[in-house]
């Protein structure tokens, strides 16, 4: 088959895509790495990946980001659209913030103008951080939702999103009913699902918010619609725990709640799990769930520290995510350094290999689209990110010094944050160069 050579673009530079996780921080058998590399694209897929070859590339457009790193677009499998004006936002507690500033914000998501405001600043900043795909919490409202996707398929971005269901302990503004939140959620999915690049999630937002009656609706939607993903919330804050088990006095534990109504499984992305009983770590194994990972959130509003080792020895499968605006950054780069010290703390150990690792392949397995994404390889979308290790002065200096790709990515991971993002593709398409700055 003949190409337009018009129709291909080349990128060459140092090209890194992992293959597995890594066990250590010279496993390299888990990834592949090329110095002098080329990643061609053409219609929005990668077309081949491999050694970069001048006479091969003559006839197409080459655009040169050597001596920068190539690697997959960074994916985060947790983030809050209608939190982008609460990020930063004092509060003692995560219910405490919830209530002050979290709700509060949110009542402005019924106005479509202010929803497609922010959607479209929400998508500058994950672009401009090197975020290719994210899993996102809209408001309860449909317009938000609407304004969400909308933007998503301007941009030609693989997203995934839902509106969130609530329909009790949230002001009036923000509650829903569980008849609403089945009809809203089923007409939002079927309008969005599947369109372009968009997946819609099934989002019963947390127990503390879901009467009985609404989790059952949520029930219905997992049951109806099978193949689409869950996200939610689980034991993330001691208050929040207590809180759960108080409404639902008759299950064994918090995730007990979300195990009662069938909404366990593959699909299923569980923001936090930092306070999971034994029972609970057994169960997320059992079901092949998602445990999300949220470090800067779980720091900055002081919910606990993870416990990776624990659960990867119970074979549960592990996501790692900015879940701003908990979170105090859109860089996953910030996500994994604040991920590092948190496991230092643990006395657990985090190497930077298995950080880009769950930046790329391992949050597009947690997602269960490692076949679309997360890779650089023939066939996949050409979501792509370049990254500079000498974006700052200090990052420059340290670079002298650095003689192993393990440190230069550790060095990414500890100082990097927008400015080392040199480029983000979409399907191809750089996108970074072209926002306003």
């Amino acid at each position: 088959m003949t190409h337009d050579p018009a129709d291909v673009t080349v990128l060459r530079g140092r090209v890194l895509s992992f293959l597995d996780e890594p066990q250590s921080p010279t496993d390299e058998k888990s990834y592949r790495y090329i110095e002098d590399g080329a990643v061609v694209i053409r219609g929005g897929k990668i077309l081949m990946v491999g050694e970069f070859n001048p006479k091969a590339a003559a006839h197409h457009k080459v655009i040169d980001h050597r001596p920068n790193l190539i690697l997959p677009g960074l994916i985060d499998p947790h983030i809050h659209m209608p939190q982008m004006q609460v990020i930063g936002s004092y509060a003692a507690n995560l219910l405490e913030w919830l209530n002050t500033y979290t709700f509060v914000e949110e009542q402005k998501f019924g106005d479509v103008a202010h929803s497609e405001r922010i959607a479209s600043r929400f998508f500058d900043e994950l672009i401009r951080h090197g975020t290719t795909t994210a899993a996102a919490y809209c408001s309860v409202h449909p317009e938000s939702v609407d304004a969400f996707f909308g933007e998503a398929a301007k941009r030609n971005v693989l997203m995934l999103g839902g509106k969130v269901m609530m329909d009790r302990n949230a002001p009036e503004a923000l509650r829903d009913t569980p008849q609403s939140s089945y009809d809203d959620s089923k007409r939002l999915l079927e309008k969005w699902h599947g369109k372009g690049r968009s997946h819609y999630v099934i989002t019963p937002r947390f127990a503390i918010t879901s009467t009985h009656e609404q989790m059952e609706m949520a029930e219905a939607l997992a049951r109806e619609f099978p193949d689409n993903h869950i996200q939610t919330h689980v034991d993330e804050n001691l208050a929040e725990v207590e809180f759960a088990r108080e409404l639902f006095p008759n299950m064994p534990d918090y995730l007990g709640i979300y195990e009662r109504y069938h909404l366990l499984g593959p699909k299923t992305l569980l923001g936090h799990c930092i306070h999971l009983t034994h029972r609970e770590c057994e169960v997320l194994a059992a079901t092949r769930s998602v445990a999300v990972w949220c470090p800067t959130s779980n720091l900055f509003i002081g919910s606990g520290l993870f416990d990776h080792d624990r659960l990867h020895k119970h074979g549960a499968r592990i996501a790692v995510a900015t879940d701003v605006g908990g979170g105090t950054s859109y860089s996953m780069l910030r996500t994994l350094d604040e991920g590092y010290k948190v496991l230092q703390l643990r006395g657990q150990r985090l190497n930077p290999l298995r950080s880009f690792y769950m930046m790329t392949l391992g949050n597009a397995r947690a997602i269960s689209l490692e076949d679309r994404i997360g890779t650089i390889e023939a066939g996949r979308d050409a979501d792509l990110v370049v990254l500079d290790a000498r974006a700052t002065p200090q990052m420059a200096l340290r670079m002298e010094a650095v003689e192993s790709l393990a440190n230069e990515l550790f060095l990414l991971q500890t100082c990097g944050d927008d400015r080392a993002v040199v480029e983000t593709y979409v399907a191809g398409k750089a996108m970074k160069s072209g926002l306003a700055a």
